[in-house]
C-alpha cells in the first residue's frame, strides 16, 4: 500500500488502538473483530516504515513514533469529519474569500462598517481588500485578480460589462485654498471658480466623472486650466492645500481633514449664478460592480449583504450592456 492511499479507516484503527493500548477493545469499539485490526495496524507499520506499538502478551503500548503522530492524525480525522459540513457552508457563501478593489472614498465611512458588520455575520468569509483607481481595477478583473469592486463614475455611467448594485450617490464639492480669496466670500460665483486653475485626476482613472466636471466648464464657455492632474482624492486635496488650484470632489472627501483646505457645497453658491443657464453642478456615484455570471457564493452572500446594508434605495442591482 502506497504511503499517499492511506484511508481515513485505517487512521481511525490507529486511533483507536492508541487510546485503549488494547486491541480487542480497540476491535469492540470499531465493531470489529480483533484480526482485522491487528492485520490493519500491521500494515500501516510496514507501508509507513515505522513500528507504532510495542506489543507483549501483557500489555501494548504506543512507541515514540507512535505518540509523536497519535495528535496530528486526531487532527486529520478531526477535519475530515468537519468537511461535510464545510462543503455545505463554502456551497452557502458561509465560508470563502472575496477580493475587492475599492477607491479611496468608500473607504472613509461605508466600507470599514461594511467590513466590521460582514465580519460578525460571516467570520469565515475572508474579504481582501486592495485600493485600487477604477482604471486599475478593471485591470484586475480582466486578470482574475478581484472579485467585485467599489468604483466611482458620473450617475448611471457605471464601466460596460459588468453587473453592478448602486450603493450611494453624493454631490461634488468644491476644495479651496484655504487663504485663497474664494474660500472668505459668502457666496461664490461660478464663473469666478471656473476662472481657477484646476487639480484633478486623469481622465483614464474615471472617464464619466472627467468629463462630467470638463463639460461644466464648457457649458460656461471656458477651457479648464489644468493646474496639476493626481491619481489619489487625498493627493488632490493635498494638491490644493499647497495652493496649486481648486479641486471638485466627492462630498465624503470632506471627512478628510487638511489644514489649508476649506470645501464649499452648491448651496454656497449664488443663487443668481444658478438662476441663469448655468449648468448644475456634478454629482456622482458608487456601485459595487463584479463580472456578470460570477459563480463564488462568498461573493453573492456579499453582494446580498450589500444590497440589503448598503445600496441606494433608489436604484437596483442591473447587468450592463
Amino acid at each position: 500500500m502506497n504511503e499517499a492511499l492511506i484511508d481515513l479507516r485505517a487512521w481511525r484503527q490507529f486511533v483507536a488502538v492508541a487510546e485503549e493500548l488494547h486491541f480487542g477493545r480497540a476491535a469492540q469499539r470499531l465493531h470489529m473483530t480483533q484480526p482485522p485490526v491487528t492485520q490493519a495496524i500491521a500494515q500501516l507499520e510496514k507501508t509507513l516504515g515505522v513500528v507504532l506499538f510495542d506489543r507483549t502478551r501483557r500489555r501494548v503500548a504506543l512507541t515514540p513514533a507512535g505518540e509523536a503522530l497519535l495528535p496530528d492524525v486526531r487532527e486529520l480525522l478531526a477535519r475530515a469529519q468537519a468537511l461535510p459540513a464545510r462543503a455545505r457552508a463554502a456551497a452557502a457563501g458561509q465560508v470563502g474569500r472575496v477580493r475587492i478593489g475599492f477607491v479611496s472614498t468608500v473607504g472613509f465611512e461605508q466600507l470599514p462598517a461594511w467590513v466590521r458588520e460582514f465580519r460578525v455575520l460571516c467570520p469565515e468569509v475572508a474579504l481582501e481588500l486592495v485600493e485600487a483607481t477604477g482604471d486599475v481595477q478593471l485591470e484586475a478583473f480582466a486578470r482574475g485578480e478581484i472579485d467585485a469592486g467599489l468604483m466611482l463614475h458620473s450617475p448611471g455611467a457605471a464601466p460596460p460589462g459588468l453587473a453592478r448594485l448602486a450603493v450611494s450617490e453624493e454631490p461634488l464639492v468644491l476644495a479651496l485654498p484655504e487663504r485663497h480669496v474664494l474660500a472668505r466670500t459668502d457666496r461664490l460665483l461660478l464663473a469666478d471658480v471656473l476662472a481657477e486653475p484646476l487639480v484633478i485626476f486623469p481622465r483614464r482613472i474615471v472617464p464619466s466623472l472627467h468629463d462630467a466636471i470638463f463639460d461644466l466648464y464648457h457649458a460656461a464657455g471656458r477651457t479648464p486650466q489644468l493646474g496639476q492632474e493626481a491619481i489619489q482624492m487625498q493627493t488632490i486635496v493635498n494638491l490644493v492645500s499647497g495652493g496649486i488650484g481648486v479641486a471638485w470632489v466627492p462630498e465624503s472627501v470632506t471627512q478628510f481633514r487638511r489644514a489649508g483646505v476649506v470645501y464649499r457645497r452648491a448651496s454656497e453658491f449664488a443663487p443668481a449664478a444658478r438662476r441663469r443657464n448655468t449648468p448644475m453642478l456634478p454629482a456622482c456615484e458608487t456601485s459595487l460592480v463584479w463580472p456578470e455570471g460570477a459563480v463564488n457564493p462568498a461573493l453573492a452572500r456579499f453582494i446580498a449583504f450589500v444590497r440589503e446594508r448598503g445600496a441606494n434605495p433608489k436604484n437596483t442591482e442591473e447587468g450592463t450592456e
